[in-house]
């Protein structure tokens, strides 16, 4: 790819982000509605609430109440491949250079795992609730994991992250 053409590239993954992000936030009241489509609305909702960069979105209090509707399974692997599948925009957010948290300390420690055990760093990161995720997909992207690694790795955290929470709510951890 020559060199305006990736820089073309980044640019307009920049503008999709934050269009996405925009647009997402702006419906974050009405998303929860999306849930009576079942397993693709479940679905789309993870992938509405997990594709802001660092902005909240309703999300795994709705999957807490579908494992209630619907069997926790279905809800883990669709929710869990809709969020895995909106993590995208922090990984493209990076690929594309221009990232907002390069000089902070969680950027930096994030860095530094993600060079010694990046598949590890993006499954437990992806597993555990947390508010950083979004950052290590902006460290993958700006540290060009392949984005098949990047992507497996996440999605097999965040379908046990929402296994857990779709389990919890069906009552099957009591």
């Amino acid at each position: 790819m020559t060199n305006k053409r990736l820089v073309l590239a980044r640019v307009i993954m920049v503008w999709v982000v934050i269009g996405l992000c925009i647009f997402i936030y702006s419906i974050r009241d009405r998303a929860s509605q999306l849930a009576i489509y079942g397993y693709p609305g479940i679905f789309l909702l993870a992938f509405l609430a997990y594709a802001t960069v660092l902005l909240p979105a309703p999300g795994v209090a709705v999957i807490f109440t579908m494992g209630a509707v619907f069997h926790p399974i279905g809800v883990a692997l669709a929710a869990g491949t809709g969020a895995a599948l909106g993590e995208l925009t922090g990984y493209m957010a990076g690929f594309s250079g221009q990232t907002i948290v390069e000089h902070a300390d969680i950027h930096e420690r994030l860095s530094r795992w993600m060079k010694a055990n990046g598949p590890l760093t993006v499954l437990l990161m992806a597993a555990l609730p947390n508010p950083f995720f979004d950052i290590v997909g902006v460290v993958a992207g700006v540290l060009k994991m392949p984005l098949y690694k990047f992507l497996f790795w996440c999605w097999i955290g965040e379908i046990l992250k929402m296994l857990l929470f779709a389990m919890a709510g069906s009552g099957i951890l009591k």
